[in-house]
């Protein structure tokens, strides 16, 4: 039995907990896969998964063995693309996941831009407001509007939201403009689910809660709702430039300094970053700071 392959069966296991879902991804048979993975339990001399009727788990010692196998199969793929005379290429599988506003209005055209420039490479875009488990869901590079907290991934600052207030014209007509922030718990609000809490907006000197009327996990959706009339709304100021533009939304409680968020480009934390990695997350990062 080889077990190079066997430990890329355990791994691609460990990743999915299901040896349907790795028979699937692997094109082998289901009973090919827990062959494999019975050969190196045996060949170890310890059990690498819990097994029950409807999923499986890592073991401890599975759990410490994973992170060896995962390194040894990193080394070999390194290995085996220096000898190809790739490292210098940007060739495969790009994986990335990204919210949803983001990567129709500011990702797409970089991407398309990237793609020409290497045109062996193949994307695999998840447009998710959710944030993304870059070991579960096996992605590459994950945008992230947030400060980096898991310390198994790393990160490089992409830009930083600047947040701005807005609401139509005919809403402020009606319901009048506020005039300071403490005034939003009279109007209606419009706020971010997937912030929490959702009701609390941040200014220059100070947290106000607001009175939230409508909430949504989706940028776009609130946009839409405030353009339609339907109340205040606080989104990063390149969503909503062109609307202030063409009149459709009139900015509101203009700040100085306005509160700010950081977006960022994460990736695993791994002795060896792949060349297709390093060389979007630089392209992405120029693309961006050339067009604020």
């Amino acid at each position: 039995m080889d077990k190079l392959t066997c430990l890329s069966v355990f791994a691609t296991a460990a990743r999915l907990g299901s040896f349907t879902a790795t028979a699937d991804e692997l094109n082998m048979t289901q009973g090919a896969v827990s062959k494999r993975i019975a050969w190196l339990e045996q060949d170890l001399g310890f059990n690498l998964f819990n097994r029950t009727p409807r999923k499986i788990t890592l073991t401890d010692a599975g759990s410490d063995y994973l992170a060896c196998s995962q390194e040894v199969l990193e080394k070999l793929s390194l290995t085996e693309h220096q000898i190809r005379n790739e490292q210098s290429k940007v060739v495969g599988k790009l994986r990335i996941s990204a919210p949803s506003a983001f990567a129709t209005k500011r990702l797409a055209e970089p991407l398309k831009h990237f793609m020409a420039q290497h045109p062996e490479l193949e994307l695999d875009i998840s447009v998710n407001d959710q944030q993304a488990d870059l070991f579960k869901d096996n992605i590459d590079i994950a945008i992230r509007a947030a400060h980096l907290e898991d310390s198994n991934l790393k990160a490089k600052k992409l830009i930083e939201h600047s947040l701005c207030y807005f609401a139509s014209p005919g809403y402020l007509a009606e319901n009048g403009t506020p005039q300071n922030p403490s005034q939003l718990s009279t109007h209606k609000c419009i706020t971010y689910s997937l912030i929490r809490p959702s009701n609390v907006w941040t200014f220059e000197a100070s947290k106000v809660q607001v009175n939230e009327v409508i909430k949504s996990d989706n940028p776009d959706m609130i946009v839409k709702m405030a353009r339609l009339g339907s109340g205040i709304a606080a989104m990063p100021k390149w969503m909503v430039e062109e609307h202030f533009k063409n009149g459709e939304l009139v900015e509101i409680l203009q700040q100085k300094h306005a509160f700010s968020l950081p977006m960022y480009a994460v990736y695993k934390n791994s002795n060896y970053i792949p060349h297709k990695i390093g060389a979007f997350i630089d392209f992405l990062s120029a693309h961006l700071k050339e067009h604020e």
